[in-house]
């Protein structure tokens, strides 16, 4: 008697960061042929040259504010001086340092992340990757006349996760060297003395803060009204209070026009033709999605204006053998969501159980100093009757734990559902906050009422008492 034995489910991923990564580990454990195709390193952008490194600059930039700041509790540091007379002495920071121990964990990461996927089977190409129709992927090197296809790649399904760039104007050219973009950073090795960074989206506020806390004097040039736009009013007016105090210049309503280098450093010119001089310019302008020349529209796959592969929310694209995931993708821009994308995508091409992404559910944060984290319904949209709810913010300068940490500036705010008391939204604004939104997370993923949020037992004296103190002043009565 002859058997028919099923042929393994061949999955090929294009692009190896945070959603290729995760769609590759997930079908390897649900028994498929996994098969990675990736240009620099497992982890992509994300671990190499964005995430993981400039999460690691704004760790060391909180470590060298916290010692500045440290005054406020009592706790003082001096030296002797050649006179025997107690000198305070100064905060440095070698950046040279700083730089070659990011890199170098964003290499481990990408390190440990590659023999992850070996470990479970997963098969690892490194080179360029394009599509040759709705089911194949041709590897290539080189380019130009010396571009080489080398291999190819058949499946029954294939994940694009080609992330993104930064975006470049054609009027301010970056030179990796003093007009830099946050790809480029990473290779001074001294903290600029004048440092101008154009925009102030998340990235750009986030290395000016960064920047700023290292020692830098720091201009943001900001084309909106307040910092952030886009964001939690309250949380926009909150960061751009505490940049101000702290020394950094905020140009408002200020669009640059170029960027220029000089003998010793840059100058940028805005459009009402003020200029600025600094010593290095750092570009912030947003991202452009890594989706042209790589067989996208011949395969059938629709794109949006701006570039971005059209998907729905278990992340597929208009031809079904083909998903997408991470900053290619229309979605949200974050790590977090471009990792559930991949999971949902192998969920769902393997006919696994899989639920929707609810981008309403997805936590974001702002790692300034303090940080920004949000979740659910904003205020701006209750506000503007897209959602009914109530809205309650507590200062946390009255929690008592900030108060023992000399914390000064943030809050947290709770929206709630008018009638019935579900939590649909939150904004905390506080050191750490990226730890701090997980139980409204969890309130508004689970559909738990501030009653129930303000039963659970929050430790005294935590921050994360002022999330509870809260919902427990948002009581419904019944």
């Amino acid at each position: 008697m002859a058997y028919e034995f099923e042929r393994k489910q061949r999955i090929a991923i294009l692009g190896g960061g945070p959603g290729g990564y995760e769609a590759a580990l997930t079908a390897a454990q649900l028994g498929a042929e996994v098969t990675v195709v990736e240009r620099v390193g497992v982890g992509g952008s994300a671990v190499l040259t964005d995430v993981v490194p400039s999460k690691t600059l704004i760790a060391t930039a909180e470590a060298a504010k916290a010692v500045e700041g440290s005054v406020d509790l009592g706790v003082q540091f001096f030296v002797k001086g050649d006179s025997g007379l107690a000198q305070k002495p100064e905060v440095a920071v070698n950046l040279a340092a700083v730089n070659r121990r990011l890199l170098t964990l964003a290499s481990k990461q990408s390190e440990d992340m590659t023999q992850t996927l070996l470990r479970a089977g997963v098969r690892i190409i490194q080179g360029d990757g394009r599509l040759d129709g709705p089911q194949r992927i041709v590897v290539s090197t080189g380019s130009g006349k010396k571009r080489v296809d080398f291999d190819a790649v058949d499946a029954d399904t294939i994940v694009v996760s080609t992330g993104s760039t930064p975006r470049i104007a054609p009027t301010a050219q970056p030179d990796g060297e003093r007009i830099l973009t946050w790809t480029q950073v990473y290779s001074l090795d001294e903290v600029p003395e004048r440092l101008i960074v154009v925009g102030s989206g998340v990235t750009g506020a986030e290395f000016a803060s960064a920047y700023n806390a290292l020692g830098s004097k720091v201009t943001l040039v900001s084309s909106r009204d307040q910092v952030l736009p886009g964001e939690d009013a309250d949380a926009a007016q909150v960061i751009e209070r505490v940049f101000k105090r702290n020394g950094m210049t905020v140009l408002s309503k200020s669009r640059m026009a170029s960027v220029e280098r000089t003998e010793d450093g840059v100058v940028v010119t805005l459009t009402d033709g003020r200029t600025v001089e600094g010593s290095h310019c750092l570009l912030a302008l947003g991202s452009i999605p890594n989706t042209q020349d790589i067989g996208l529209e011949e395969a059938g796959v629709q794109l949006t204006e701006s570039g971005h592969i059209r998907v729905n929310r278990v992340a597929r694209t208009s031809m079904p053998s083909i998903y997408a995931a991470g900053d290619c993708s229309g979605f949200l821009p974050l790590a977090s969501v471009a990792s559930m994308q991949g999971r949902t995508a192998v969920f769902h091409a393997m006919g696994d159980a899989v639920t929707p992404t609810e981008l309403r559910n997805v936590t974001s944060n702002i790692f300034t100093q303090p940080e920004i984290a949000t979740v659910g319904w904003s205020q701006k949209q209750i506000e503007d009757g897209l959602a009914q709810g109530d809205i309650y913010k507590l200062p946390l300068a009255q929690n008592p734990r900030a108060k023992m940490l000399g914390i000064k500036d943030g809050f947290v705010k709770l929206f709630a559902r008018t009638g019935s008391g579900t939590v649909i939204g939150g904004v905390v604004v506080a050191p750490k906050a990226s730890e701090l939104i997980l139980p409204i997370a969890i309130a508004i993923e689970h559909r738990l009422t501030v009653d129930q949020l303000a039963s659970a037992f929050s430790v005294y004296p935590s921050l994360s008492g002022s999330i509870t103190d809260a919902a427990r002043a948002m009581h419904i009565v019944r």
